[in-house]
């Protein structure tokens, strides 16, 4: 394979003096055409601005859901979330709000609150998976900056982005279904109906027992080790880096599914635990140490036990 991992700065160099001169154009079209020549800065911007983004419409949601609960019924931080200004919103969110957070099925039609609920479930994916993805997409680009150097052709990083969160989307699908599931057979507003907090101690023992798993371990391990099976399958065709990206999440489905079956648990839509899982995650995925999955596990196992102890 003609790629190596070393790159030349100053043949880099001479590269951009030689083809890439844009003196000749204004500050717009200067900053355009960086923009163009280097896919890394549309990458960072296009995965920061999805993920704050699907953020700000999360907390949104979370700030409707606060505002219907009766108070000393919801999740950590109703209280914060119901003195939170009000902002005017779009009155196709506030349907899409709706949909999202209704326990009983609605006028509208099935398949249209399954679609809430699959677009959800994307959007807490996009906050809470995608930055934990950074490392891996930033080695890709490394990799194609080097291959750049050498006038190979690339295929641009947000091809390898769309491929990891189609995973996530057809994950999506499958965790709207829970939640239709759970709607169909407990009462979620009620804290201590019996029928929830089963649910809710089940979600908590798979995603504890999960933590000490062969899989969980051998896909944590894909997760940090993202540069050799990026350089190993290189490719200059679109559909195989479309492909590597959704090997990339499915190792990464393989590695924190479990984890978000803790929303069942404490909340669909309880932000707080989200930022928690989304921290998590990243930590998981940064740190050698298998001591933070193991705790992590012992703790959901413990807390899965007291659950089912309340609510028999």
């Amino acid at each position: 394979m003609p790629l190596d991992q070393r790159g030349d700065s100053a043949h880099s160099d001479d590269m951009t003096g030689q083809q890439d001169d844009f003196s000749h154009l204004d500050r717009a079209g200067r900053a355009m055409a960086t923009i163009a020549r280097n896919p890394r800065v549309t990458v960072n911007v296009v995965i920061g601005a999805c993920i704050l983004l699907a953020w700000l419409f999360l907390a949104a949601m979370a700030i409707r859901g606060a505002e219907g609960r009766i108070a000393g019924v919801g999740g950590p931080g109703d209280t914060i979330l119901r003195n939170l200004p009000r902002l005017p919103l779009p009155d196709f969110l506030e349907r899409f709000f709706v949909l999202c957070l209704s326990p009983v099925p609605l006028d509208a039609s099935p398949g249209l609150q399954t679609g809430a609920l699959v677009l959800m479930w994307f959007l807490m994916a996009i906050a809470t998976m995608l930055p934990s993805a950074a490392p891996m997409i930033r080695t890709y680009c490394e990799i194609a900056d080097t291959a750049r150097i050498k006038g190979e052709p690339v295929v641009h990083p947000l091809v390898l982005v769309a491929g990891y969160l189609s995973v996530w989307l057809a994950a999506s699908v499958m965790f709207a279904a829970l939640t239709l599931a759970t709607h169909a057979f407990g009462s979620p507003g009620e804290m201590l109906d019996p029928v929830v907090g089963i649910a809710g101690a089940l979600a908590l023992l798979i995603a504890g027992l999960y933590q000490f798993s062969g899989l969980k371990e051998a896909c944590l391990t894909k997760c940090k080790n993202p540069f050799s099976i990026l350089f190993s399958n290189w490719s200059a065709r679109p559909l195989s880096i479309f492909r590597l990206g959704v090997a990339q999440g499915l190792w990464c489905l393989g590695c924190c599914w479990a984890l978000m079956l803790v929303m069942f648990a404490v909340g669909v839509m309880n932000v707080f635990w989200m930022a928690l899982i989304g921290l998590f995650t990243l930590i998981e995925k940064q740190t050698a140490s298998r001591v933070p999955t193991r705790l992590a596990g012992a703790i959901l196992l413990v807390w899965a036990a007291a659950l089912l102890v309340v609510s028999l």
